[in-house]
């Protein structure tokens, strides 16, 4: 049992000063008034929920791929070699829990690939029990479009010979039967499913999945109550290659073959319209925004406001690509409200709106249940503690609201403790399950050592960065 004394407490439901938090095992055992004013002063809020991620143990801008468009910097992905799935979801994870998540999402679309993937999964989800934090974990499920949208001769057709090669021997290879993705599905659950980690469908996207895979993947989610996360319309080129093919009713598309549900989590959406975002509301579907990531890789803005009136649940990500290139949940909070919240006298998103997007919509998405979110008794025991002596080191007045200053100035630097299920996973800068440190040199040290080996694929990316750039623009382009 633990005490924790607290001056400000974000309910999630609103704001309490002075308040003494219970927890008993893995659960919040009860609230009251504190005695007396605490020292030193700590404010507590909900664990925040990275409700879209990708496993990376490393920044994408360390291998060159910094400010390109989505469609470009995929490719550099393949520029990461393998290293041991344990170290690198440690590390990966452990990084996730500096940023203040205690609840992450891992699209797992690049497996290491030294063992089946079932095995491999055993050794993600062992990573994420030391490190402490609950995690979704989505099966990679692709089968077409393995470069660009559409068939990949126009592209290839614009490269060298060697570029070529290079790029058909990375990319192109034959994909699994929709059978054969259940099956994995199952078997990766079947190795590794448990109570902090949830294994889910996932479909990499409508432009990279065949139909036949996407209706195999509704039906099993019906039958299986499995949950299913996917990206939708990421960028405009996308919204154009699908426009094409489905007659500008993907949304539709997918409604009909029964894959809009309330087990479903798409992230991105920054290119949907109006009315595609009232049936995903009328759906129940949950939408991830990834405001760094979508910046960063020129995707554009996402009509948060709009999904939010619609009646969309919409919960927050990280995407792997947070503004500092770190994973800093609380600053993501903050660019995403900014981002969102209207100008002059009109609010259009609020604060509460974004609270609840970090810390409690995309729990349901992620872990497979909606409890939590909230600091209530009988609430799982996931917290936040920030040290708000720092957070108000002006300390000029002492009636502000503090949910104003969180979305001022918080950063993971003012964190002193995550707590999730009641256990203490971070601690003044230090994770405490794993020696993280040493495990980020231990990656580093491979990724180094694998690099001299890239150095002709790397070649080749320069010419596929501007194939591709013709290609889309000329194929794809929308506004």
């Amino acid at each position: 049992m633990r005490a924790i004394n607290c001056t400000h407490l974000l309910t999630g439901a609103g704001v309490a000063n002075n308040q003494t938090i219970e927890i008993d095992g893995e659960r919040i055992s009860a609230l009251h008034a504190s005695a007396m004013a605490p020292k030193p002063r700590i404010l507590a809020m909900p664990a925040l929920v990275n409700a879209h991620d990708h496993g990376r143990a490393v920044r994408t801008s360390s291998i060159g791929a910094s400010g390109k468009p989505l469609e470009a910097w995929l490719q550099y992905l393949a520029l990461f070699p393998a290293v041991d799935p344990y170290l690198a979801a440690a590390v990966c994870l452990g990084n996730s829990a500096l940023g203040g998540a205690g609840v992450v999402m891992m699209h797992y679309t690049r497996a290491q690939g030294f063992t089946d993937l079932p095995t491999e999964v055993i050794e993600v989800a062992r990573a994420a029990r030391d490190v402490g934090v609950r995690v979704g974990f989505a099966v990679s499920m692709k089968d077409r479009n393995p470069i660009g949208y559409g068939p990949p001769e126009p592209l290839l057709d614009a490269l060298p010979k060697d570029a070529r090669e290079e790029i058909v021997g990375r990319f192109v290879r034959p994909p699994l039967a929709p059978k054969d993705y259940i099956k994995l599905v199952e078997d990766v659950a079947a190795a590794a499913d448990g109570p902090t980690f949830n294994v889910q469908y996932g479909p990499n996207g409508v432009q990279w999945c065949s139909d036949a895979l996407l209706e195999a993947i509704a039906e099993a989610s019906h039958l299986s109550g499995r949950r299913i996360h996917m990206h939708l319309f990421e960028t405009r080129y996308q919204r154009g290659y699908l426009d094409q093919l489905y007659g500008g009713d993907a949304v539709k598309f997918l409604d009909r073959i029964g894959l809009l549900s309330p087990r479903l989590t798409l992230a991105h959406c920054v290119w949907a319209r109006p009315d595609e975002l009232e049936l995903l509301a009328a759906r129940g579907v949950t939408i991830s925004t990834n405001s760094s990531s979508n910046l960063k890789l020129r995707s554009g803005v996402a009509p948060v406001a709009k999904m939010l009136g619609c009646g969309c649940r919409v919960a927050m990500g990280i995407d792997g690509g947070a503004l500092d290139d770190d994973d800093d949940m609380l600053r993501e909070l903050r660019l995403t409200h900014l981002l969102h919240l209207g100008s002059g006298f009109t609010t259009k998103v609020n604060e509460n709106d974004m609270l609840s997007a970090a810390s409690k919509t995309g729990r349901l998405s992620v872990t497979n249940s909606a409890e939590g979110g909230l600091i209530q008794a009988g609430a799982p025991a996931d917290l936040l503690l920030l040290d708000y002596d720092a957070l108000d080191d002006d300390a000029l007045r002492d009636d502000l609201d503090p949910v104003n200053l969180v979305f001022s100035r918080a950063t993971a630097r003012h964190m002193c403790e995550l707590i999730v299920a009641g256990r203490t996973v971070v601690q003044d800068g230090r994770v405490l399950g794993i020696d993280l440190e040493s495990a980020r040199k231990e990656v580093m040290l491979r990724m180094r050592a694998g690099q001299p080996a890239m150095a002709s694929f790397a070649a080749a990316l320069s010419h596929l960065d501007r194939a591709m750039a013709e290609h889309m623009e000329r194929q794809f382009s929308c506004t």
